[in-house]
């Protein structure tokens, strides 16, 4: 996916015509809501947020979404995210807490790591957010957060949040990295500025910390100076990269793999031969698909730093 934010190369223009015949089935899905053809469904009971972005990956939505789980629980909200649980090797509906996490195969790293960061929030896993969102009111939840919702437009929300991450080499999936055209923006109720980019809320994301195997957290001074070598299954990985180094930390090797990539042993023990008298370290998204039992693997602690929940209607 780093080729999407590059410049356009051969490979690019050969999928030109592709990306042209998906973003006129893209419009015509839009444009049915936008006239009324098509309905979203209302829930009745809940305030919705929807979280989501313009482009494939890499776009900070996970710690957005935790950030604003936990200002909702601490409000007083009945909190439950919802989401399609991408990357999974099951299509059953499944709910859970911190309390009991079920395995990553079954639920998705990211609906795990939101599960682990937010005690007390319910995650609800399926392919149809519309029922997950009356699943979760039947239970009790009173604001439902919509985890990459932005184009999942059947189930109606109160706040349609956009993470602006740029739009990559500006054409659409798959010769880029859009979902839908630029002009989608204009639906967003709110825009959450990433990283300068200017919106109704300008957040930070950034390394807090990194987190030693027995739970000690550093703080991310720890990293300045130190020799480090990334394990990482992200869409961007680069981005990481580019966050340690402005730490100080020196990058000896990435082995990168593909967005939601499961690890093998084999793959963590070559990752970790080449951290001989260097850091290994990972995210916390990755450690969520790392093989039960891995040892001696450090994890960064990402969050936003600044950001409001909307604060749902009475």
């Amino acid at each position: 996916m780093e080729r999407w934010y590059a410049p356009p190369s051969l490979a690019t223009w050969l999928l030109v015509p592709l990306a042209l015949v998906y973003g006129l089935i893209i419009r015509a899905w839009h444009l049915a809501f936008d006239l009324g053809w098509r309905r979203a469904v209302r829930i009745e009971g809940a305030y919705v947020i929807s979280v989501g972005n313009l482009v494939v990956g890499g776009s900070g939505k996970t710690p957005v979404v935790i950030h604003l789980a936990r200002q909702a629980l601490a409000q007083g909200h009945r909190v439950a995210v919802l989401s399609r649980g991408y990357g999974r090797r099951s299509a059953a509906v499944r709910s859970f807490t911190s309390a009991a996490l079920p395995p990553v195969e079954e639920v998705g790293d990211e609906p795990r790591l939101i599960a682990r960061r937010c005690p007390g929030v319910t995650v609800w896993v399926g392919p149809r957010r519309v029922d997950l969102a009356r699943k979760a009111v039947a239970a009790g939840a009173t604001v439902l957060i919509l985890d990459d919702g932005f184009q999942h437009r059947q189930l109606a929300r109160d706040v349609d949040l956009l993470v602006d991450a740029g739009l990559g080499n500006g054409w659409m999936l798959p010769a880029g990295p859009l979902r839908e055209p630029a002009s989608g923006r204009r639906r967003a109720t709110h825009v959450w500025g990433r990283d300068g980019r200017p919106g109704d809320f300008e957040a930070r994301h950034r390394i807090t910390g990194v987190r030693a195997p027995e739970g000690m957290l550093l703080g991310r001074d720890a990293l300045s100076g130190r020799e480090v070598v990334l394990l990482l299954g992200l869409a961007r990985p680069q981005l990481v990269r580019e966050a340690v180094t402005q730490l100080g930390a020196v990058v000896r090797a990435v082995h990168a793999f593909a967005d939601h990539h499961l690890f093998t042993p084999a793959e963590v023990a070559a990752a970790r031969a080449a951290a001989t008298n260097a850091w290994l370290l990972t995210t916390e998204k990755d450690a969520e698909r790392l093989p039960e039992g891995t040892a001696h693997v450090l994890v960064l602690d990402v969050d936003v730093t600044r950001g409001v929940l909307l604060s749902p209607r009475p």
